[in-house]
């Protein structure tokens, strides 16, 4: 890549990066909002499926009964799943900015 290239993408980013900051400046009491709201919906976002898994493993647990706990294997599925669902999430947010 050449040099001038790199500096065009450079002041280009920093470009992006100094309209988001006065954007966030200007919606301050805004952004105080979004983040407890995308702090809850993250939240959610992770206990659902470790819920919905327990309820899974409960009922595995109660249907075919043997030495794996099927309710721990189940919620630490759900946590995975709700742990990556959360980071895609934030990964589509982040790239909005």
């Amino acid at each position: 890549m050449k040099e001038s290239q790199h500096k065009t993408e450079f002041s280009k980013s920093l470009d992006r990066q100094v309209k988001r900051k006065l954007k966030a400046r200007q919606q301050k009491s805004h952004r105080v909002w979004f983040g407890l709201g995308m702090f809850g919906l993250i939240g959610w976002s992770i206990t659902l499926p470790t819920v919905a898994g327990i309820a899974l493993g409960l009922w595995m647990d109660r249907r075919w009964p043997g030495q794996v706990s099927w309710t721990l294997t189940m919620m630490l599925v759900g946590v995975v799943l709700g742990c990556m669902n959360a980071w895609r999430w934030i990964g589509e947010e982040s790239r909005n900015d």
